[in-house]
């Protein structure tokens, strides 16, 4: 699945939002702040990103 920028920022928006009225616990401020520029940085076309498949590879070469 691939989506715009954007509307992978409002999902990880929504999904943020859904965590934190199913389970009790805290995201700490530094953490969300991070979570904001991460998705800022995908909205304004920053971020460098990378497909699924990419990223397990380059995973798997550093783990070898």
């Amino acid at each position: 699945m691939q989506l715009e920028p954007s509307a992978r920022n409002f999902m990880a928006e929504i999904r943020l939002e859904v965590l934190n009225s199913e389970r009790e616990f805290t995201i700490s401020s530094e953490w969300l702040e991070e979570i904001h520029q991460r998705c800022a940085a995908i909205d304004n076309e920053t971020a460098k990103l990378i497909d699924h498949e990419s990223a397990m590879k380059q995973l798997r070469a550093r783990l070898v």
